[in-house]
C-alpha cells in the first residue's frame, strides 16, 4: 500500500506540475503550437534521465522513494497521450511542417534529455 500511495502522490504532483507549465506555455508562446507538452516531455526525459544515473551511482533509495520519482511524478507530468493529439491535431490543421518538426523534435530531443540527464550526473559525480 505505501507503494501505491506513493505513485499516486507523486502523480498528484507530476499532472499539477504539466498543467501549470503547459498553461504558461500558452500564455507565454501562444497556442498555435504545443509548446508546453514539448518543453515538459523533454524536460521529463532530462530528469529522467538524472534520477536513473543518480539512483545507479549516487544512492539507491527505497522502492517508494523510487517509484514517487519516476511512475508517479514523471509519469504524470509527461505525457504521450497529449503528445499523440497535438500532433494529430497540428497534421489535421494542414501544418505538416509544424506537425513534422513537433513529433521528430520530441522524439529525438526526449531522448538527448535523457542522454545529458544521465551523462549530467555522471559528471558530477566523477
Amino acid at each position: 500500500m505505501k507503494l501505491i500511495l506513493a505513485i499516486a502522490a507523486g502523480g498528484a504532483i507530476g499532472a499539477v506540475l504539466r498543467h501549470f507549465i503547459n498553461s504558461g506555455a500558452a500564455h507565454l508562446f501562444g497556442t498555435g503550437f504545443p509548446w508546453g507538452i514539448f518543453i515538459i516531455n523533454i524536460t521529463g526525459s532530462f530528469v529522467m534521465g538524472c534520477l536513473i544515473s543518480g539512483f545507479a551511482h549516487i544512492a539507491d533509495p527505497s522502492q517508494a522513494i523510487k517509484a514517487f520519482l519516476t511512475v508517479g511524478l514523471l509519469g504524470a507530468f509527461t505525457t504521450f497521450s497529449t503528445f499523440s493529439l497535438d500532433a494529430v491535431s497540428l497534421l489535421e490543421r494542414g501544418a505538416l511542417a509544424a506537425a513534422s518538426f513537433y513529433i521528430i523534435g520530441s522524439v529525438i530531443l526526449a531522448l538527448c534529455g535523457l542522454f545529458a540527464g544521465m551523462f549530467l550526473i555522471r559528471a558530477v559525480i566523477s
